[in-house]
């Protein structure tokens, strides 16, 4: 004989024999007094066993156990249910004794708060709880009486104020009254400047661009280093560079530009809004006249014409700086490449000087072709050798400085001229009083013609031709007549 369908069992709560629909009052009961110390907003009966029903952040004392349990969300009448739940929330376990002899790694205090004892020793409150099915852990503090620790009672007081926050739903991690951000002090413009030149400081070539960094942020931008750089005005920057404009204008253009350089930092890092007040074009432009430097576009630079007669007296003069500025107008280099050469970088049997990529500007190893009248130089210059420096310093193992080439450039009768400007006077007379090539020229000071693909395919760097151009340009300004002194 069949057996009678089984009917679903009564659903007792309280002693009544009712049959109710949907799910037990008592586990419903349980599941939302539970929920809000697990970090959650709403738990249903998949969460649980989703989580193989012990949640490990729950203390042993504090457990669910749903075992058996069928539910059906599209089932709304009178599911069946069998189920088995048993919750204690036991807090307060520890004692002050407990604590101190204990030596166990972990103490539990009940409903998510537990002291561990790290590997060394220490010992730290920890509070732990799931929030969006995510286990996390929060450290409280070291555990202790004295300064800058924690009490037991200390550690409950926090943990509270975690329960309370995790029951409407809060995040601990910022919500806590000791974790909520104080506002940052704002910072000031030296402080950017020096955060500016640690950040960048890596992307420069040798020391003295971070040198001249710090002068500009130590000296002449003190005026500037205790405003906040959220409040840099036009005013602040004009008072920087009004004391600098005419007596210096090499060294405001500077100035201004590296003023400029830590405000769009600034910005770029969030700490201030709107244009910059150091902007030249459209700004500043419309404040202060154009510097010397900037109305010429050039570095000072004497005519080729006057060249032959500055280099002849330039022989009559003794001294390293004297030979070091001769060879710098004889190769065309720039003065930072001749005061640095050195012997290991010399190849006199093929007259070929080789300035390896780190002490270029374009970064790239660049041979120069020397001519007789250069080669004599550095011939006449070995007498003095000290060191691997072809042209040393008074000071060992130092090259000569840039003040002593200029020295001997005023004494030879280019007083108003610069160093550098003898590259600009080699490219005019190679333009206008030679048919050698623009491409060959623009080699020889170390430029780059033309586009990506024109260099790709541009391998070579033109030395032969290079060579009779650079002898051409020692004929011209005296070749190896006269006498070198040292």
């Amino acid at each position: 004989m069949a057996r009678p369908p089984r009917r679903s069992p009564r659903l007792r709560q309280g002693g009544a024999g009712t049959k109710k629909p949907g799910r037990p009052g008592f586990l419903r009961s349980a599941i939302r007094r539970l929920a809000p110390r697990l970090g959650l907003k709403s738990l249903s009966i998949q969460h649980i066993l989703s989580e193989n029903v012990v949640f490990p952040n729950v203390a042993p004392n504090l457990r669910v156990v749903c075992s058996s349990i069928a539910d059906n969300p599209s089932t709304t009448a009178q599911p069946a249910v069998r189920s088995k739940v048993r919750i204690t929330m036991a807090r307060n376990l520890l004692t002050a004794i407990e604590i101190k002899n204990s030596s166990k790694p972990k103490l539990r205090d009940g409903d998510g708060l537990w002291l561990h004892t790290s590997s060394a020793g220490n010992r730290y409150w920890v509070y732990i709880y799931i929030r969006r099915g995510r286990r996390r852990e929060m450290g409280l503090g070291a555990c202790g009486s004295g300064t800058g620790h924690v009490s037991l009672a200390a550690a409950r007081v926090k943990a509270d104020e975690i329960r309370t926050i995790l029951g409407r739903g809060g995040d601990p991690f910022t919500e806590m009254e000791e974790r909520k951000a104080v506002p940052a002090k704002p910072l000031t413009f030296g402080q950017v400047a020096d955060e500016y030149i640690d950040a960048m400081k890596s992307e420069w070539r040798g020391d003295k661009t971070e040198a001249a960094w710090r002068r500009f942020a130590d000296v002449y931008a003190k005026a500037l280093r205790k405003v906040e750089i959220a409040e840099v005005t036009t005013d602040d920057v004009l008072r920087v560079l009004r004391p600098l404009w005419h007596e210096k204008p090499e060294t405001a253009s500077k100035v201004r530009w590296r003023i400029k350089s830590v405000l769009d930092h600034g910005r770029a890092r969030g700490l201030r809004a709107g244009d910059n007040p150091a902007e030249w074009r459209g700004h500043l432009d419309q404040i202060l006249p154009a510097p010397e430097l900037l109305k010429s576009g050039h570095r000072a630079a004497m005519p080729y014409a006057n060249i032959p007669d500055h280099v002849s007296r330039l022989r009559e003069g003794r001294g390293v700086g004297a030979r070091a500025l001769e060879f710098t107008i004889l190769t065309a280099a720039r003065s930072g490449e001749s005061r640095g050469a050195l012997w290991s970088e010399m190849d006199l049997a093929a007259k070929v000087w080789t300035i390896p990529a780190d002490r270029m500007k374009e970064a790239k190893e660049h041979r120069v072709p020397l001519s007789d009248a250069a080669i004599a130089i550095v011939e006449g210059m070995a007498s003095l050798r000290q060191s691997d420096l072809v042209f040393p310093g008074a000071k060992a193992n130092r090259p000569i400085s840039d003040m002593t080439m200029a020295k001997a450039l005023k004494a030879a009768g280019g007083k108003g001229f610069t160093v550098h400007g003898f590259r600009s006077a080699f490219r005019d007379w190679a333009a206008e009083e030679t048919s050698h090539q623009r491409e060959v020229a623009e080699a020889a000071l170390s430029h780059a013609v033309g586009g990506a693909v024109e260099q790709a395919y541009r391998r070579g760097d033109a030395l032969a031709k290079r060579r009779v151009l650079m002898d051409d340009w020692a004929k011209y300004v005296g070749g190896a007549n006269g006498q070198n002194q040292v």
